[in-house]
């Protein structure tokens, strides 16, 4: 068998400088202006410490809050989008009829700008004249219909369902190409010594998932701590900051001009980044044989 290639280290040079210059550069100027009062309202910047990241974590505001709201979502987004989307890899990965025709409309909603799709359902879940509250009284389930976005106990769980139903699909891609490059004689050698279908998946198709799964996990955890548009197109951080995130705080501050207030959220979420990525690539990545 022919060995894979391995390329010098410099090779990595041109991605990791492109990669500090727009990423890592930015986020350390970000914590530098969080430890002064840089606001629009002053030419001059004064540092003042900590004092911004007291605010925060002070408990008397909403900051909290929206700390709480961003893992929240994190989580939940993250956790159903890779089960969901492990499920239907797996069920689309089989010789079934129109699969193909199955996997393009479950990843169609990926391919659509987050923008078009929170102001599509903004539209559906109207609470008078949405599509699926004018659903439920035409068939006979009036008790059904919610205020999907208005109402505080479930707009947050609405905004998330919207997000599951966008990226699931994605997901399942990813995941697809990790299952059809496993090699048959696996499941050859598996189906000889009367393994069922479950324990197909358990011993070969999941072990031989992890690196994808890896991958999947992490850029679901990043995009939900970096979660705007979706929230932005659908409630705007409402009703009553309800929905509100760490990026819509920060848009709403620098709109007002309280430059300092949110390169500091800004900086606690790079730093929440950091932090997490690391452990969840150690994590999932430490049996990983290196050649």
């Amino acid at each position: 068998m022919q060995k894979s290639k391995v390329y010098p280290w410099y090779f990595a040079i041109g991605s990791i400088l492109v990669y500090t210059v727009l990423s890592v550069v930015p986020g350390i100027l970000g914590i530098g202006y969080s430890l002064t009062d840089w606001s629009a309202y002053s030419k001059e910047i004064h540092f003042v410490g900590f004092q911004n990241f007291l605010t925060v974590f002070s408990g008397q505001n909403d900051y909290l809050k929206y700390i709480s709201n961003t893992l929240w979502f994190t989580l939940v987004t993250s956790v159903l989008k890779t089960v969901l989307g492990l499920l239907f890899a797996v069920a689309l990965s089989r010789n079934i009829k129109w699969k193909n025709f199955h996997r393009g409309i479950l990843y169609l909603p990926s391919v659509l700008p987050i923008l078009v799709t929170g102001l599509v359902f903004t539209s559906i879940l109207n609470p008078k004249t949405g599509f699926l509250n004018q659903f439920f009284r035409a068939v006979g389930l009036p008790a059904m219909a919610r205020k999907w976005l208005v109402d505080p106990k479930i707009a947050f769980g609405s905004v998330m369902s919207v997000d599951i139903w966008r990226g699931v699909g994605y997901i399942m891609t990813l995941l697809i190409a990790g299952i059809l490059a496993i090699p048959d004689i696996y499941y050859e050698a598996a189906a000889i010594d009367g393994a069922n279908a479950w324990q197909r998946f358990r011993y070969i198709t999941l072990p031989m998932l992890r690196q994808t799964l890896a991958v999947t996990i992490v850029l679901n955890v990043i995009y939900g701590l970096k979660v705007f548009d979706m929230v932005y197109a659908l409630t705007n951080g409402g009703p009553g900051h309800r929905t509100e995130v760490l990026y819509t705080a920060v848009y709403k501050m620098m709109s007002k001009g309280l430059y300092a207030e949110g390169t500091t959220i800004s900086s606690v979420l790079f730093i929440f980044m950091v932090i997490i990525g690391y452990y969840m690539v150690k994590i999932l990545t430490k049996d990983e044989v290196v050649e």
